[in-house]
């Protein structure tokens, strides 16, 4: 659901400034806002989740992404979805990353690989199925109001998950958590938080047409660089850091998988959307048509997320480097069939470049999140893998703005080419990290903290 959430929206948003009788930048806050808190949380609600307990934090976060998803379908006006929608965004934070942490804990080996596969699987159909789900919960409940059903939908589904919770998920004695006695870094939350805030809400803002926020990004790298020293100041008094810095230079694969992911999500997200948009506002299809027309790219995510899943401790970084060649090859189809083609010829043209798409695609998030986390200790997994979704939600807040904006300027076919260049940076990044020389993880033992 929170993944879902990023992506189903990108197909409402004509229906929702209607509905709402409000303007197109306060619109674009209903979609940018959610990845905004959603991106300054995910750190902060892993290590919480490694010192308190998964479980604990998997139940604070679904109830409240649950009440949150409520308000934003109830709300009657622009300002109060907004703001119900920061909240949904927050929860969201707090809520995915003890996903990870717990397959850090629960599997070691081949097993891990295959947990980070399903996992991977859920990351690319939540992305690529959110359109076609979006219009066709429009098109059932009706273009006035069927947004709201986008969230309200989340309330049943979410019941549901917290029962699966209580029932499955284990205790913090079983999962092997941190003591819930450590210090919760505070001033390294704020510190990573406020550079995460200055680098997502420029972005945010750009999308909606304002410039002057983009002052905010001179202070970035000030920041960065004072969290990194607090960590390491806290590390040499033996405190618990928000997230162990020293991972970037020690942990074989950390960095290099991070900055991977990154790259990915910047190039990949933006694809779904400009595309999303020119098939509804320039072809003048309908939400569930031009969900539909996406679809070959979840089919084929669905088929590759798995099957790379069991191959990638034997593989290694090698399935990542070709995975991304093969979703450039289909990016780079859809971006020399697809512009200029007649209405009727579309689906003959998307259909077998975003298959082609959607199975590299697949198999970049799976293997890349366990060749990422293979040698992180378990006691910091929430962190780590919280550090890495972070990536991935700067990358698709960076990559939705940048794509938008050459579409709008220079067409689809700019921004597809763009994309491509974004990619060719994550397959770049990808030979370095191999490179460089990490083992693949089943030759790996994590450190058990």
């Amino acid at each position: 659901m929170s993944l879902l959430d990023v992506t189903i929206v990108n197909v409402a948003i004509p229906s929702m400034q209607e509905g709402l009788a409000t303007s197109a930048s306060t619109i674009q806050w209903v979609v940018s806002g959610y990845a905004l808190t959603f991106g300054l949380t995910l750190v902060a609600g892993g290590r919480l989740g490694d010192t308190y307990g998964r479980r604990r934090l998997m139940v604070v976060g679904l109830v409240a992404f649950v009440v949150s998803s409520a308000a934003v379908g109830i709300a009657p006006n622009a300002e109060l979805v907004v703001a119900a929608r920061l909240l949904q965004g927050a929860s969201a934070g707090l809520l995915t990353p003890q996903n990870s942490g717990l397959i850090q804990v629960l599997f070691r080996g081949a097993e891990r690989g295959r947990a980070f596969g399903v996992f991977g699987l859920t990351v690319s159909l939540a992305s690529a199925t959110g359109p076609v789900l979006g219009g066709a919960i429009i098109a059932l409940a009706g273009e006035e109001d069927g947004w709201r059903w986008l969230f309200l939908v989340n309330v049943p589904i979410g019941l549901v998950a917290l029962v699966g919770i209580l029932r499955l998920v284990p205790d913090r004695d079983a999962e092997g958590g941190g003591s819930s006695r450590e210090r919760i870094d505070v001033v390294g939350a704020v510190l990573l938080g406020a550079a995460v805030l200055c680098l997502l809400y420029p972005i945010v803002s750009l999308e909606g047409g304002a410039r002057l926020p983009l002052v905010l990004l001179v202070l970035v790298p000030p920041l960065l660089v004072a969290f990194v020293r607090w960590e390491h100041r806290l590390r040499r008094l033996e405190h618990a850091p928000l997230l162990d810095v020293a991972l970037l230079r020690r942990t074989p694969g950390y960095a290099g998988g991070l900055s991977v992911g990154t790259l990915y999500f910047t190039g990949f997200t933006g694809v779904l959307l400009v595309l999303s948009v020119f098939l509804q506002d320039d072809r003048g299809f309908s939400p569930l048509h031009a969900g539909l027309l996406l679809t070959p790219f979840a089919l084929g995510s669905a088929v590759s997320s798995l099957l790379a899943g069991r191959v990638v401790t034997r593989v290694g970084r090698r399935l990542t480097i070709g995975a991304l060649l093969v979703m450039g090859s289909g990016v780079l189809l859809v971006a020399l069939l697809v512009p200029g083609r007649a209405d009727g010829d579309l689906w003959w043209a998307l259909l077998p470049a975003l298959l082609v798409a959607g199975i590299g695609g697949g198999a970049v998030v799976s293997p890349n999140l366990t060749l990422t986390l293979a040698d992180v200790p378990p006691r910091m997994g929430g962190a780590a893998g919280g550090a890495v979704q972070t990536g991935q939600r700067l990358g698709s807040a960076l990559g939705a703005a940048l794509l938008m904006t050459v579409f709008q300027v220079s067409g689809l076919r700019a921004a597809l080419l763009t994309a491509i260049g974004v990619l060719s940076l994550a397959l770049a990044a990808a030979v370095v990290t191999r490179a460089t020389g990490a083992a693949p993880p089943a030759a790996t033992t994590a450190d058990d903290g």
